[in-house]
């Protein structure tokens, strides 16, 4: 088994988790399973389930996906319930486990699947169950927590040595930044676009840096920055980075991590693993770790046949009774509550004064996650904008309060500050259109999309060609918004030129509604877009309508087959704050 002795003895049941964003509350699906094991004491009781003898090939079958972390540890229960012919409605309880990443199966769920291949699933944590929830996909009852891990720093002993353990304890911010502030540390984690690990970890960051005051956000944009230098695809991928001895070669490698942003149960796997490389010593925050909770989750249960109900509320009683428990707790695992045993922390790398007996902290809400999604995405990915800009006569007209300046002067400012937050490696376009602009077109391509670091034959970049073209914005005498077709046009230049491992998306900036009457059409458009629209490849479209004149209905129907925002703008020098703002949104639902 490894280095360390395993656990033993009982722990507390499975526990209730926090309210899914669900149809059904939590106390309703903890009610009813309670029920259903209400009722198999009492059929065991009487003789109905009986335990032991041989099977026959008479058998329930129960088909359950988890997360690969705890996969083992539920494959050991049900080998246990089949060698023991533990049996469901008189019939042999036949659980087969299957290991998949929770953001996959978050993925296929949040599409409604019509037939799931699951009965029941078991992912690391609500965060997803919660996003299946909020994409409107397969409905989900989550009836339990059969286990949790908090999130934790784990290090090499030199560079554990190096912060101070175990003696020195820190609050996450506090402990992010001392692990941030030293190259020589390299500290690594998980994706946070695929690892709920990694997201939980960003999200602590972020709620501590909010609480110290202004700048928060930069703080965090900062501490992302650096994180992503060394992520890592997943969970079961990010302990690999960790060196294998303590030779010199090992640290002069670049490639290898000394200390980790993972779960307690992963350092106890790590620590108990023959031949991985030297133990993690643990460092817990002051002021509550994030946790993994393992919820207990039927898939669609309404579709599904009373005996595979019967049998999912079988295999969590035997998740939840001191067998299960043991059988947990020898993988590593805290029960649903965050108690764990001594031996369990000791053996992950838990050691007095650090915290580890500390309650969570409060998980981040689904809205929370999507903000910060974005601004994972926008801060560690290069983006790349095409700029759609109302060039039609209204554009002309001053705004109150800002010195006669207009609001193309203004919406044209407020973009090239938004253009100076922009990297070499992010790429940018412009478009401009009104009514027959360029002969029977209503749209012209003033700059193409590019990377604005790439250079000219004269040598000036584009960022430089971007600026003088943002700059010669102007509005066009005796003429409307040609909005329709534009729209279609720049949607499908933006879907052919799409830019694998970049934020895509469709900035859209006009004052008017629709003023070419021999366009596509509001209704044609809209169908036009839902079938260019490809969650794979997503190219969010991002509208800003400024003034009171412009048709924020329309454009609402236009953004949402694409994933994308319609924003009101009453001042357009504040542009470029809200574009920001929509694209962190958009970037939360972004690919994962």
């Amino acid at each position: 088994m490894g280095r360390h002795s395993l656990p033993d003895g009982s722990v507390p049941a499975i526990t209730g988790s926090r309210p899914p964003a669900r149809r059904r509350t939590l106390v309703l699906a903890t009610g009813l399973a309670l029920a259903v094991v209400a009722g198999s004491v009492v059929a065991l009781r009487s003789g109905l389930l009986p335990f032991g003898g041989p099977c026959d090939g008479n058998s329930t079958r129960l088909d359950v996906a988890a997360a690969p972390d705890i996969a083992p540890a539920l494959e050991a229960v049900a080998r246990t319930a089949r060698d023991g012919a533990i049996r469901t409605d008189g019939k042999c309880l036949d659980v087969q486990i299957t290991a998949r990443a929770a953001h996959d199966l978050a993925d296929a769920f949040g599409q409604r699947p019509a037939d799931p291949e699951f009965q029941v699933w078991i992912p690391d944590s609500s965060l997803w169950t919660e996003r299946v929830g909020a994409e409107r996909g397969t409905p989900l009852t989550t009836a339990g927590t059969i286990a949790s891990s908090p999130i934790v720093l784990g290090a090499v002993p030199t560079a554990a040595t190096s912060l101070g353990w175990p003696a020195k304890t820190y609050r996450w911010a506090e402990l992010t930044r001392a692990a941030t502030s030293s190259g020589a540390l390299r500290l690594g984690m998980a994706d946070p676009a695929r690892s709920a690990t990694g997201l939980l970890a960003l999200a602590r960051t972020s709620a501590a840096d909010g609480k110290e005051g202004d700048d928060a956000d930069t703080r965090t944009a900062a501490a992302a920055k650096l994180l992503h230098q060394r992520v890592a695809d997943g969970d079961r991928s990010v302990t690999a980075t960790l060196p294998k001895d303590d030779s010199g070669a090992a640290r002069d490698n670049p490639s290898r991590n000394w200390a980790l942003l993972l779960s307690e149960q992963a350092a106890y796997a790590h620590n108990t693993e023959s031949g991985s490389g030297p133990s993690l010593d643990l460092f817990y925050p002051q002021d509550g770790a994030a946790r993994l909770d393992y919820p207990y989750v039927l898939v669609d249960d309404e579709e599904m046949r009373p005996e595979q109900t019967r049998a999912a509320n079988r295999f969590m009683t035997l998740l939840g009774e001191a067998a299960g428990q043991r059988i947990l707790r020898a993988h590593g695992f805290r029960d649903g509550n965050g108690r764990a045993d001594a031996r369990v922390i000791r053996t992950a790398g838990g050691r007095a004064p650090q915290p580890s007996a500390a309650g969570p902290a409060d998980p981040p809400t689904v809205k929370e996650l999507q903000a910060l999604m974005g601004m994972w995405t926008i801060t560690v990915q290069s983006t790349r904008l095409t700029t759609v800009v109302d060039a039609s006569a209204s554009m002309g007209t001053p705004v109150p309060g800002q010195g006669g300046r207009t609001r193309m002067q203004l919406a044209r400012n407020s973009l090239l500050q938004a253009l100076a937050t922009c990297t070499a490696d992010d790429e940018f376009g412009l478009w401009k259109f009104a009514t027959f602009l360029d002969g029977p077109r209503d749209y012209a391509e003033v700059a193409p999309t590019g990377r604005l670091g790439d250079r000219d034959t004269n040598g000036a970049t584009h960022r430089d060609a971007l600026t003088a073209a943002l700059d010669s914005l102007t509005p066009e005498a005796r003429s409307g918004a040609g909005l329709y077709d534009t729209t279609l046009a720049a949607y499908e230049k933006a879907r052919t030129t799409y830019a694998s491992g970049k934020f895509n998306a469709l900035v859209l900036v006009t004052d008017s509604a629709n003023e070419d009457a021999g366009s596509i059409g509001l209704d044609g458009l809209v169908a036009r877009l839902t079938e260019l629209a490809d969650p794979k490849r997503p190219v969010p479209l991002i509208a800003l309508a400024l003034g009171p004149d412009a048709d924020t209905s329309a454009l609402d129907r236009l953004v949402a087959p694409t994933g994308g925002s319609a924003h009101r703008v009453d001042d357009p020098s504040q542009l470029h704050r809200v574009l920001l703002k929509a694209i962190i949104t958009a970037g939360g639902k972004g690919p994962r």
